[in-house]
């Protein structure tokens, strides 16, 4: 039996490399699967009505059945749609700095940012960098990647993504209960726009999940505490009994 595939899905505006940290730590206990989403890296530019469906569809090629899905932000959300679409695909499902059934303050700041976006790019990707690295320890050489990844967007893919993102939460907040598979919602202490509160929520919509905060970390878990979220994602996965399983058993 070979080793469970472990995927992980990345968040709006960046691409597969955010995982390295956590895809070191992990690749003597899985087969990691880190896809570009559509729209970002290597893959060609989304159309501007592109769908929460659409996206998870073109990246479902990419997952075999029986995967440990992991989603960032973005990705939590294309995670969720595999999870309730296509429960074939996915043997637990994780969502990390995931945002879940925005309250109206909550919507409304996240339509102020995709309205910042929309008006000044540049603006937009200096703002996201604060939001996620000020007063962190994560490197200077590693912000300066996010940063390079993040100007090197179409800037109408990019938008296209951010709108979905913007909304797609309460597109999938009705049908959460439906998503049986064993589940982990994981956020930082201190991330100001995927809140502990929304993780919460999430963890409460769906029927088999389990919520971790991680004290004093922001957005960008997965490069600011990477330990951390391999820590609680194997146990996680541990204690579902599904850690022996192969995707392609």
């Amino acid at each position: 039996m070979g080793k469970p595939t472990l995927v992980l899905l990345h968040g709006v505006g960046l691409d597969h490399t955010m995982w390295e940290p956590v895809s070191a730590l992990l690749t003597d206990r899985f087969t990691v699967i880190a896809p570009d989403l559509p729209g970002h890296g290597t893959r060609p530019p989304v159309d501007d009505r592109v769908t929460l469906a659409e996206l998870a569809d073109e990246v479902a090629a990419d997952i075999p059945a029986g995967s440990h899905v992991v989603g960032f932000s973005l990705g939590a959300l294309v995670a969720q749609q595999l999870a309730l679409h296509r429960p074939e695909s996915t043997a637990t499902l994780t969502s990390v700095s995931a945002v879940c059934r925005r309250t109206s303050d909550e919507q409304a700041a996240v339509q102020a940012r995709l309205r910042t976006a929309e008006a000044d790019f540049a603006a937009s990707t200096a703002a996201s960098l604060e939001r996620w690295y000020t007063g962190t320890a994560v490197p200077s050489g590693i912000v300066e990647r996010t940063e390079a990844t993040l100007r090197a967007n179409d800037v109408g893919s990019f938008l296209a993504c951010y709108r979905v993102f913007a909304t797609a939460d309460a597109e999938l907040a009705p049908r959460l209960p439906e998503i049986t598979v064993p589940s982990l919602a994981v956020t930082g202490g201190d991330d100001p726009g995927s809140t502990p509160d929304m993780t919460h929520r999430l963890a409460d919509a769906l029927p088999d999940c389990r919520a971790v905060v991680v004290p004093g970390a922001r957005h960008m878990l997965p490069v600011e505490r990477p330990e951390a979220l391999v820590e609680a994602l194997t146990t996680f996965i541990g204690s579902t009994g599904l850690i022996g399983e192969s995707a392609h058993a």
